[in-house]
């Protein structure tokens, strides 16, 4: 080829190459969803009451203690317990979703969590943030059905973090 034809092939604009992503959509976040509360929330609850003892499981929840709930009065939770049981969930989280962008749920379901900008895999920071704008979806509930409101299906825990939920290949 000749330096003239490489020179002039240089000058001209070359096109962008957008590939199509596939976003994961409300059912299969939500079958992810509750595959992993049996996967990872089953072992840390046994974890918890190992460690806490028995009597840890018959405590109040934090929905108990909100409505003043008669057992929130005969059995208070142990705040340390909770503390330790949520901290243990959000770890095991944000580390396998950091490692392969997957929890046994989404890997179940063939989705995977990565930055919405890149669609690489996201930072610790990020997807620190994203376990915890999960409680803000949860209680403000919209924040879960967002989903079927924008052509990128991200929840409102997935805009406040950066993050988005496509499907793995």
């Amino acid at each position: 080829m000749r330096f003239r034809d490489l020179k002039k092939q240089s000058k001209e604009p070359k096109k962008a190459q957008t590939a199509h992503v596939a976003y994961a959509g409300f059912l299969q976040r939500t079958k992810a969803f509750v595959t992993d509360i049996f996967m990872i929330g089953l072992p840390v609850a046994l974890v918890i009451m190992i460690v806490f003892g028995y009597e840890e499981t018959k405590s109040a929840g934090a929905l108990d203690v909100i409505v003043q709930d008669a057992q929130a009065l005969e059995h208070e939770p142990n705040p340390a317990a909770s503390i330790v049981q949520i901290m243990l969930i959000m770890g095991v989280h944000v580390v396998l979703w950091r490692r392969d962008g997957q929890t046994p749920g989404k890997k179940f379901s063939n989705i995977k969590v990565v930055d919405a900008k890149t669609l690489e895999e996201a930072s610790y920071p990020r997807l620190i943030v994203r376990f915890i704008a999960y409680f803000i979806s949860f209680l403000s509930i919209i924040g879960f059905f967002l989903i079927f409101l924008r052509k990128d299906k991200r929840a409102l825990h997935d805009l406040l973090s950066g993050t988005a939920v496509i499907y793995s290949q």
